[in-house]
């Protein structure tokens, strides 16, 4: 086993931290504060290619591997986890249905604007009667003549609301025991993107909930064969739990920087606290925890990419840092004491921002289900 990574992908983690400290920490507590789309920061992305990493050069994409996008998704959440989620969802979730069940026109269409991050992707799943049990959907799509319309509603959607969304991309009951994907462009008549909600954390991400009423769609947009949407999103959501991992290494990663540090400068009773073993313990335990967390997900990224069976490793991934991510928020805070507790400080928004992992893209509950299973229990 080689643990070595080669030469471009260090060179691409190397890239993603320095600008992650140098774009992304100085502007990170404002847009978190304003609850700030970072549109600039997104330009720049795209700009360098970040938006489409996993997706061949000849649809616009960067050539890259599914390894390179978790370890770019990696060093942004170390930072700020709105402006990687930004980019997560937006590639697994915005972008990958086109790549994978997308029609050579529709490839052609929306492909490179999507990679380039000139227009981001949404992806319409879950509505208020089908979260865990996402095979549940409400939202209805009947067909007259060669034109669907779609009524319904979907919730806790990312990306669907900016000013450079382009498309969401939803699933849609068309009979009684089938679902189907449907393409929806921004500005469908019919078509409410609803106001942001209120949320803990991912404050300057954009997730809001949709309605479709009487929204007509010509038979082009269907995305894949009809009546395989439920296998399609199946599908998805394991791609994204990677990135979902990923995110939950960044962050445990960027709360023990924070408190490492903070612990070498904090002094109490005449030293700093990291020269106590309480905090030391601490402060070890949360690294050997994130690294175990790490190779996990980085074995579920080289699975994908060798195109073998990744569903319960990511599932696994997806579990451990997750839950990893919400300790290590909740030390890095409790070594920070009071300043932990107030939002100038880095580990305060890391704190808000954690829990969401072990509920998006499937919550816990969830991956025992799809782990327990995949073990034949």
């Amino acid at each position: 086993m080689f643990f070595d990574l080669d030469d471009e992908t260090e060179l691409l983690r190397r890239t993603v931290r320095e600008f992650a400290e140098g774009e992304v920490r100085p502007v990170a507590e404002h847009l978190d504060r304003t609850k700030s789309f970072p549109y600039e920061l997104v330009a720049k992305m795209g700009e360098l290619g970040w938006m489409g990493i996993p997706f061949p050069e000849e649809v616009g994409g960067a050539g890259g591997t599914s390894l390179q996008y978790a370890i770019a998704v990696e060093e942004l959440t170390r930072i700020d986890s709105s402006v990687a989620i930004t980019m997560c969802a937006h590639t697994s979730l915005g972008t990958q249905p086109i790549y994978l069940f997308g029609n050579d026109a529709q490839k052609q269409e929306l492909l490179p604007d999507l990679c380039a991050g000139r227009t981001l992707g949404a992806f319409g799943l879950t509505e208020p009667e089908a979260g865990s049990d996402a095979g549940n959907a409400r939202t209805r799509a009947t067909e007259n003549g060669g034109t669907w319309t779609i009524n319904g509603a979907k919730q806790f959607i990312t990306n669907a609301g900016t000013d450079i969304t382009g498309h969401v991309a939803i699933t849609a009951r068309t009979g009684d025991d089938e679902i189907t994907n449907f393409i929806v462009p921004n500005g469908t008549p019919g078509y409410e993107q609803g106001e942001p909600y209120r949320k803990m954390g991912w404050n300057a991400s954009d997730t809001r909930p949709l309605t479709f009423t009487d929204v007509e769609v010509p038979d082009e947009n269907m995305l894949g064969p009809r009546g395989q949407g439920f296998k399609q999103f199946l599908r998805i959501l394991d791609i994204g739990r990677i990135g979902v991992a990923a995110m939950g290494v960044g962050l445990a990663q960027g709360c023990l920087d924070e408190a490492l540090a903070y612990s070498k400068e904090r002094v109490a009773f005449g030293k700093s606290i990291s020269k106590f073993q309480a905090i030391q313990t601490k402060l070890a335990d949360m690294a050997t925890e994130i690294e175990a967390a790490r190779l996990l997900t980085y074995k579920a990224a080289w699975l994908k990419d060798q195109g073998r069976d990744f569903s319960l490793t990511a599932a696994q991934a997806k579990l451990k840092t997750g839950r990893l991510a919400v300790r290590c928020a909740g030390e890095a805070v409790q070594i920070h004491g009071g300043y932990g507790y107030i939002e100038e400080y880095p580990v305060c928004r890391h704190y808000r921002d954690a829990k969401i992992l072990t509920i998006g893209e499937g919550t816990d509950e969830v991956q025992h289900m799809v782990i327990s299973r995949a073990l034949g229990a």
